[in-house]
């Protein structure tokens, strides 16, 4: 295994910056400029898709979650590459199965747009979870650089074919999908030429297969049920305001939920870095490295919430349909400050130190209390405001205790900062709710020089270390 060098990690989180923003670009283009020229039920079925997609990638049953825990600390020289290539023919197999016990499913008891919808999602099942093995061969094996090309190569393909229907005028969800779908064919056709040893050649006898498959299961599937259940903290919230409100509602609150994840894009490609990187790293630099991110991480974010308010103004004049869209936006946006440290650092941090299980109860403890929130709000008080508010508080419960269980790893205490960080989240809610945004705008705007001047001191200490890299470099 080869030591990596702090300039090998600025590397490779520089090119996977620069890769998601080519995402990003493709986000942008998919949540803030398809709503403009297609209808809103469209965008709705198109939202349905979306949402139910999301969870496909559990029918890999933890087999990538467990090859991500087994062999992220090797180079892509070192792999046993037929015994990987066993593994990679079991997930096809399977995938293949559930995919076509799903189209069978959807033609015999679905009609209509919902039978579309279960079709399409039934394929993804395929496209996803190979497109997931073959990102993390790259992320695993620490080639950021050709896992960089690998998502600019795949969205850029996807955000082209986006162009291209709009400027043919289709308005139907499904072609849309239908490209997703392609992107992720074309990112595999793609990933193979640089994988060749990971899909093509012998492979292991079966019984060896079917041990390996056992054993990365068996590592991967707590790992897989705490990364889904991740996922399901939010889209159970959406699911059931999709149960209990119409296809518009539903259209306006999923417009609220992508406009907050185009906030996240930058922190999951510096999340796909670190996590290789730390399992790397010497234990005891480890808490250091924490805490010089977590100083960081919030501070930043919080400040970049105060361009919500602009933001509505520019929205709100291009998207007037949507309108009622970016109040929801003021309320959900404070949990990119959240997923962002558990996306970032709680999660990584946990899996390094081979903490999935905590991870589990943390996440089902959340579910529980999202889903139980979410239908109290939905069926009893009817009062959607309140249910989104409720995902907020969910999340942030999550990200409190999931540090807590770090700090108990790394010695460091964060206690005042939770606190702190509630109170500014309050009262950004608070500011977006109130009907003139310039003056939720000057009163966050307030409240964060205020929490600013507690981390000064931080600051200062960030901006020296950036100095001294700049006079090396």
């Amino acid at each position: 295994m080869k030591k990596i060098e702090f300039h090998q990690v600025k590397r490779g989180i520089f090119l996977s910056v620069f890769a998601q923003m080519i995402s990003l670009a493709v986000s942008f283009l998919l949540n803030l400029i398809v709503p403009k020229f297609i209808d809103e039920y469209q965008y709705s079925y198109w939202q349905t898709y979306m949402l139910y997609i999301a969870y496909v990638g559990i029918l890999h049953f933890g087999l990538l979650d467990g090859i991500v825990l087994r062999y992220s600390q090797y180079d892509y020289e070192e792999l046993d590459q037929p015994r990987l290539r066993s593994q990679f023919q079991f997930l096809l197999t399977v995938t293949s199965i559930a995919s076509i016990l799903g189209i069978l499913t959807a033609s015999l008891f679905f009609e209509n747009v919902s039978r579309i919808i279960v079709i399409l999602i039934a394929v993804s099942i395929v496209t996803k979870n190979l497109f997931t093995y073959t990102s993390y061969s790259f992320q695993i094996t620490n080639r950021i650089h050709r896992y960089a090309f690998l998502v600019i190569a795949q969205r850029s393909f996807y955000g082209i074919g986006i162009v291209l229907l709009l400027i043919l005028g289709v308005e139907h969800f499904y072609w849309f999908c239908i490209f997703d779908l392609c992107s992720d064919l074309f990112g595999v056709f793609l990933g193979s030429f640089y994988n060749k040893g990971l899909y093509f050649g012998k492979t292991i006898p079966l019984k060896d297969t079917i041990a390996e498959t056992r054993t990365n299961i068996k590592s991967g599937a707590i790992l897989l049920v705490a990364n889904w259940s991740s996922v399901f903290l939010i889209g159970s919230a959406k699911m059931i305001v999709q149960w209990r409100w119409d296809e518009l509602v539903f259209g306006k609150v999923a417009f609220a939920f992508s406009a907050s994840n185009l906030f996240l894009s930058f922190v999951t490609a510096i999340s796909v870095v670190l996590f290789p990187t730390l399992k790397r790293l010497e234990q005891d630099r480890l808490p250091v490295v924490y805490k010089s991110i977590r100083d960081l991480i919030s501070p930043v974010l919080f400040w970049m919430m105060l361009f919500y308010f602009p933001g509505c103004l520019i929205l709100e004049a291009w998207l007037p349909k949507y309108s009622e869209s970016l109040i929801y936006l003021g309320i959900l946006l404070p949990i990119i400050v959240y997923t962002s440290k558990v996306s970032l650092l709680t999660n990584n941090y946990l899996k390094a130190y081979r903490k999935e299980r905590s991870m589990l109860a943390v996440n089902l403890l959340t579910i529980v209390l999202s889903v139980g929130i979410s239908s109290v709000c939905a069926f009893w008080l009817e009062d959607l405001r309140t249910l989104l508010i409720g995902v907020v508080a969910a999340i942030m419960v999550r990200s409190i205790l999931s540090e807590v269980i770090v700090m108990r790893e790394i010695g460091i205490r964060f206690v005042a900062d939770f606190f702190i960080e509630a109170v500014v989240t309050i009262c950004f809610i608070v500011c977006a709710l109130l009907p003139k945004p310039w003056l939720g705008c000057a009163i966050y705007g307030g409240i964060l020089l205020i929490y600013s001047l507690r981390y000064r001191n931080n600051f200062r200490t960030m901006l020296e270390r950036i100095r001294k890299k700049i006079l090396k470099g």
